[in-house]
């Protein structure tokens, strides 16, 4: 089939290039002429493992191109994806759909034959209603149907997650879209993927509803660290032990510093909203938020408290800035926080990330950068573990110890055995555990 994504940032790349790999003709449309342009180059936007060899081996076979042009690129596609960003809204928190009714009037003065018109960005429930109003004004309602195709993708591990998805979730109102949409999607009938078709509405609000119960659970586990610290117990023996029971599961129960990224922040900031706008307040999330936000600037102060609750002219390494590992994401990660709690205290902050180092400068200019873990290390007062890189959990603990001034070594992320660190002379602090 010949398909259109509008918007070549993350989601709209791996899941263009993704479809592409199924076999589909693929254009992925952008109006960043310059990102275009290094797409053609094969220089990806973002880092993500896999992502450029899959975009060259694709563009090779002649089934992936890249477009500034929309008008030209949806002209001819049976289907359109809308990919485009929804970031939240300056003042009110609200999802900011400008990106998406935007792409939709184009596309609207575009579609030359049947087509489906579908929305992968993260919108709230409504939206689906919204994008069919401003195509109707231009285009007759055979001559379209919108779907609801929310991602699921994880950075760092977002083509595995396409190509072998835990679920496929469509929002549909007609069998023509059903059919369409089974078809796009039919290469992984074959891996027995679940595909569940919905109502529109229910498919904008599942993928809300399955980020704000992570961010839950995460943001759980963390109270439960602060607890275990308090009580004398081990958070990660608490984490496995809860976690063994199938009906709770035992992924996203690692305590740290809190979450961050292009889409727990943002979503359930957006789900507040919706709820609220609709009088029927999610209470549990509304904590989540706050908690989470709090957490950020608690671990930075928990990095001065191991260094004796005083730390102007001393100097802190972070190690890992992204919010997560294998991604260069710098959105809402904890390190911006901790960082600026640590700056406003009076430290000096050092800092390495094997991918994040570029758009970290941006976001936090008073940090100081450094080319590998030990150069960060150098003469610091204590090193702090912000970002579970793997280049970080097999760190020679005696050099570290070396090249520091120090001896401090706070882990945010629980990745080394505090029996180990005992044996060498660092002072060690980590979540939830004696």
């Amino acid at each position: 089939m010949k398909l259109a994504m509008i918007g070549s940032g993350y989601v709209g790349l791996v899941s263009g290039a993704c479809f592409a790999d199924f076999g589909h003709e693929v254009v992925c449309v952008d109006k960043d002429d310059k990102k275009i342009s290094d797409l053609d180059k094969n220089i990806m936007p973002i880092f993500e493992p896999g992502l450029a060899d899959l975009v060259k081996r694709n563009v090779e076979a002649e089934r992936l191109s890249f477009s500034t042009d929309l008008a030209a690129s949806v002209k001819d596609c049976d289907a359109i994806f809308i990919a485009v960003g929804t970031p939240s809204r300056r003042g009110d928190g609200h999802a900011d759909l400008s990106y998406v009714y935007a792409a939709t009037e184009e596309i609207a003065d575009s579609i030359t034959k049947p087509t489906v018109i579908v929305t992968k960005s993260t919108v709230p429930v409504g939206t689906g209603d919204e994008v069919e109003h401003i195509l109707e004004q231009k285009q007759p309602r055979e001559r379209f149907s919108v779907v609801s195709n929310p991602e699921f993708l994880r950075e760092g591990a977002a083509i595995r997650d396409f190509k072998r998805p835990d679920r496929i979730v469509i929002g549909t109102e007609d069998d023509w879209s059903k059919d369409v949409m089974t078809e796009i999607y039919r290469p992984l009938f074959l891996n027995e993927s679940p595909i569940l078709f919905t109502g529109r509405r229910t498919a904008e609000l599942i993928k809300y509803a399955a980020n704000a119960f992570l961010a839950t659970k995460i943001t759980f586990i963390n109270e439960m660290a602060d607890l275990c610290e308090k009580v004398g117990a081990d958070v990660q023996e608490v984490s496995r032990g809860i976690g063994l029971d199938n009906r709770i599961g035992s992924k996203f129960l690692h305590a740290g510093p809190g979450y961050g990224g292009s889409c727990f922040p943002k979503d359930t900031l957006a789900l507040l909203k919706t709820a609220q706008d609709n009088d029927s307040p999610v209470r549990i999330v509304e904590a989540v938020v706050q908690v989470n936000d709090q957490r950020k600037r608690a671990m930075g102060r928990k990095v001065i408290h191991a260094l004796g609750g005083e730390v102007r002219g001393k100097k802190v390494a972070l190690l890992g800035l992204t919010f997560k590992p294998n991604t260069d994401d710098m959105r809402d990660a904890p390190s911006i926080a901790i960082a600026q709690t640590l700056t406003d205290a009076g430290a000096e902050v050092m800092a390495y990330d094997p991918e994040g180092m570029e758009l970290a400068q941006e976001i936090m200019p008073t940090v100081k950068m450094a080319s590998s873990s030990y150069k960060a290390a150098e003469d610091a007062d204590a090193v702090v573990i912000v970002t579970e890189w793997d280049a970080f959990r097999a760190l020679d603990l005696k050099k570290l110890s070396q090249v520091m001034k120090g001896n401090v070594l706070v882990d945010l992320r629980n990745i080394y055995n505090p029996a180990e660190v005992a044996q060498t002379n660092l002072a060690y602090t980590s979540i939830g555990r004696n």
